[in-house]
Parts: C-alpha cells; structure tokens; sequence
C-alpha cells in the first residue's frame, strides 16, 4: 500500500529540483540578501538611545502596528529588536509568496499541461508528485531558515545572536512551509492553477488583513491569523518557540489533509467545480476585450473587495492616530514644523504610498494575462480570425488601466468611509483623494512597463514583479534606514509629490504620464512585430 502510493517519490523530488535549479536559489537568495541589507542598515542607524526610543515611540502608534505588527522590546529598541519588528512580517509575507507560487507551478499547473497525467501512466505512487513536492519546499525552507539565521548571525550586530537569528530564520521557514500546505490544500480544491493561485493569495491577504486590525483592536482576532501568531515569536527580545511550533503543526496537519483529498479525487478533477458555462455566449463575450474581462472577473472582484477592506481597515485606526499624536509630545514635536497640515495628514503620505503600490498589482496582473494566453496557445485562436494584434493587446490593456483608476478608488472609499466614523474632525475627501490620485501616474508607469514585457520580451516579464517589490523597499523603508535618495528615485513612485505636505507638482506628473505612454507604445509595437509563440 505504502508502496503504492509513495513510488518514486525521491526522483520526483530531485526531478523538482533540477526543474528549479535556477528559480529556488534565485528565490532563496534574494530574500537572504535583502534580509542582511536591511540588518546591516539598521547598524549605526540611530547614534544614540534617545533616537532610537524616538523611532520606538513612533512603531508604536496604530497605523504602524497595523503595518508591521504590536511592538515589544520598546524599553531597549536595539538593533535586532528593530529588525525583527519591522522586517518579519514583510520577510514572512515573501516567503510565503514564493511557497505559493512554487507548489501551484508543481501541483496544479503540471495538472492543467498533462504531466501530472505523464507521471501517473508511468510507475509512480498515487501520490508521489504531491509528497515530492512538499519535501522539496520543506527542504528549501529549511535551507532559507539556515541561510538567513547564520547570516544575520554571522554579521557580528551586537544585538542579533545565534539564538535569535536562528528564530529569525525558523519563523521565515515554518511561514513558508505552512503556506506550501495551505496551497497544496487548495490546489485539490480548485480545478486549475489560476483558482488556486488565487485562494490562496486571499488566504494570504485575509491573514493579513485580521492580523492588522487583530494587533490594533484585539489580541484574540490576531491569534486566528496564522501571520498574528509568528509575530508573537518576539525574535532577538524574548524567543518565544510556541508560535513556531504551532505554525509548523498546522502546516503538517494541513499538509496530511491535502494528502487525504489528493487520494479520494480525480485526475483533472476539483472539490469546488467550476460551473457550467451557457450554451451561447453574450453579445459581449464575442468582443477580445469581452473575453479578458471574462476570464479575469473573479480575480477583478476580488481585488476590487480587497482594496476596500484595505482602505477601511487603514481608515479604521486613523482616530486612534489621532489620540497617539494628541498624547505624544515627541510625535508633536516631529510633525508639528508644518503648521498648516495636521499631523494625521501628514501621515497619510506614506499610507497613500503604500496602499497605492498594492494597488498597483492587480492591473498588472491583468496586463501580463495576456502573456499567460499566449503561453498556452489560446490566442492563436482569436488571432487567426478577423482579430489585430493591436485590438488584442489593448483589451487587455484597457482593462489593467481601468483596474489602476478603480483600485485606489475604491481603497480610498474603504478609508473614507470607515475614517469619518472614528475621527472626530474627518479629512476632507478631496484632501485624500487628491493626495491618492497623485499616484495614479506611477501606477501607469508600473502598468505600461507590464505591457512592454507582456508586448515585446515576455520571457522577462517576471522583472516587473522584481521592479515593483524594489519600489515598495525603497519608498517604504527608505526613510527609516536612511538609504541615499537616489535608490529612491529610480521608482516612479519616489518622484511622486507627497500631497498635502508638499505643493501639487504638475510637471513632474506629466513627465511620469509620459513615460508611460512610450513604455505602452513599445510593448505595441513590440507584440504586432514580433513572433506570437
């Protein structure tokens, strides 16, 4: 029976790997080093105990407890206290991108493309595939979790001990792999790669959303949040190991029902079916531009209710703000030179930064389906009717572009709408709105640099997910660790005028606008001259 199941498990496993031989240490790397270059930032960043009591006062107001988690160690704010405070979640959040993304491309994907169905006509167990892959990502978490932990350690930071750092490192790998199951879970769930990328980035974004307003209002909601529970590791202060524990318990409980359901099911077949399609398609179904909303309107639903609850949940701690600023002479003290913008204004600049960054990855998810079609050779159907490729490519385009106006709208609504009710003197809405739209702009440039790839060098389009994920570092946490303003120039959200607290610059706006146009206009130009594969 064992045998049955489990043949070939292990040249599954090195066959994975050779697979990925490339895409794993890529991946592993990159979250190592950008790790080590945020520690190494930290070192020397503030010169004295009163500017680092300073910047701990500032983690602790609400907004920030909803970005990066509660705060502890407050009392001594050392360099791995910082660290692991402000870097964790975000770090987590990565690890758990690449688990996602890895088991769907080995589990679902190869489903869809027929080599699941290779691999099962040949001698191998029923479950072979599922279980190599799970060990492949144990494994690669395990190597992730030593690499940063004797890394960090092995920088010499006063603060960041071997203990601590392995912590660091061990909460990052039991993140992944607990996302690694919850995928696989999900990839019996669904019926193609696309469902389960998707359930599983909700999953992802519910996590976060409950830890957020679980750290800011209620300690029980936090805990549900499997993300709430590795914060309560409290790395390089007090090493707590039960969260780790538990977050790697559930991953082998989930993992043992992913197993279960992956016995019962059918090849090609999903626990949540997709419904019947109609017999005869609409009047507008028969349009290209038709068909792309069509095949991403779950997705646009999705992230159309996202970016709401995002906005609410930012809007719901804004009156807390309020009272943080109000009853902390030093916040008071660092905001208030600028007389005629209130301190919760000028605040919002780095939310409006940051809601409008993710915003930004819907439309150019929408924008680089057209790559995806492409991929799998179902665009050679439209095309070889009465169907440009310009009219082809700008169905898809026109819809990225409409998700890049609606997106921040509707996380601006959330902010609105849930902002008026806990403060007690609320932002004017054409304060926030004009503070939000200002952004639009770079979100165009992000989307036309999408195009371009998608139009003329799609095998590189994977660089506009590396490019937005730079930006994020850079305008995020270029302030706090003092990176040289240039680094922060080289996005097109660091050029963007940060209203109200500085004037509406209009030119610069206009130049952003038009280097999008010509990133558009290449990627036109580069999808109707070259070979459709």
């Amino acid at each position: 029976m064992k045998k049955q199941l489990f043949n070939q498990t292990g040249r599954l496993s090195r066959f994975i790997l050779r697979r990925d031989r490339v895409r794993l240490p890529v991946w592993i790397l990159s979250i190592a080093l950008v790790t080590f270059l945020t520690a190494s930032s930290f070192s020397g960043l503030y010169q004295s105990d009163e500017e680092r009591q300073a910047i701990a006062e500032t983690m602790m107001n609400p907004a920030m407890t909803a970005m990066v988690g509660p705060g502890y160690g407050i009392d001594d704010y050392h360099e791995g206290a910082m660290m692991a405070h402000q870097m964790l979640l975000f770090t987590a959040i990565a690890v758990a991108i690449m688990s996602i993304l890895l088991v769907t491309r080995h589990t679902r994907t190869d489903e869809e493309e027929g080599r699941i169905e290779l691999v099962r006509s040949l001698p191998a167990g029923r479950l072979s595939n599922l279980t190599s892959v799970m060990l492949v990502l144990f494994g690669a978490n395990v190597v992730l979790a030593l690499v940063t932990g004797l890394g960090l350690w092995a920088m010499g930071i006063g603060s960041i001990d071997l203990t601590g750092s392995l912590m660091y490192g061990i909460s990052l790998g039991a993140v992944g792999l607990f996302f690694a199951a919850v995928t696989a879970l999900f990839a019996q769930l669904s019926e193609n790669g696309r469902g389960t990328v998707g359930l599983s980035f909700a999953f992802l974004g519910v996590a976060y959303l409950v830890r957020a307003i679980g750290d800011v209002s209620s300690e029980a909601l936090a805990m549900i949040s499997p993300l709430g529970w590795i914060l309560r590791t409290e790395v390089y202060v007090n090493n707590v190991w039960w969260p780790v524990v538990l977050t790697f318990a559930a991953a082998v409980v989930v993992t043992a029902v992913a197993l279960y359901l992956n016995t019962r099911r059918d090849l090609g077949a999903g626990y949540l079916p997709s419904r019947a399609g109609k017999k005869h398609a609409s009047t507008f179904l028969l349009s290209p531009f038709g068909l792309a909303f069509r095949l991403q309107r779950t997705a646009l639903i999705s992230w159309a209710v996202g970016m709401f609850v995002l906005g609410a949940t930012y809007g719901s701690v804004l009156g807390d703000l309020e009272s943080f600023f109000e009853s902390n002479e030093m916040m008071r003290e660092m905001l208030a030179p600028d007389s005629d913008v209130s301190m919760t204004e000028q605040y919002l600049t780095l939310l409006m930064a940051v809601i409008s960054m993710i915003c930004t990855i819907p439309p150019v998810m929408m924008m680089l389906k057209l790559k995806g079609e492409e991929k799998k050779h179902r665009v050679d159907h439209l095309l070889s009717r009465v169907v440009s490729r310009g009219r082809m490519m700008g169905s898809y385009y026109v819809l990225a572009a409409v998700a890049g106006v609606v997106m921040p709208f509707l996380a601006l609504v959330g902010l609105c709408s849930t902002a008026a009710g806990v403060m007690d003197e609320p932002i004017a809405f054409s304060v926030l709105f004009e503070a939000l739209s200002v952004y639009v702009p770079a979100i165009f440039v992000v989307i036309g640099l999408a195009a371009l790839f998608a139009g003329a060098l799609p095998k590189w389009s994977g660089l506009v997910w590396m490019y937005l994920g730079y930006s994020f570092f850079v305008v995020y946490l270029g302030a706090m660790l003092q990176l040289p303003e240039w680094l922060g120039q080289l996005s097109p959200f660091g050029h963007v005028p940060e209203v109200p607290v500085e004037e509406l610059n209009v030119a610069t706006l206009a130049v952003l606008s038009g280097v999008a146009v010509v990133l558009v206009a290449g990627g036109f130009l580069g999808y109707r001259k070259r070979d459709i594969a």
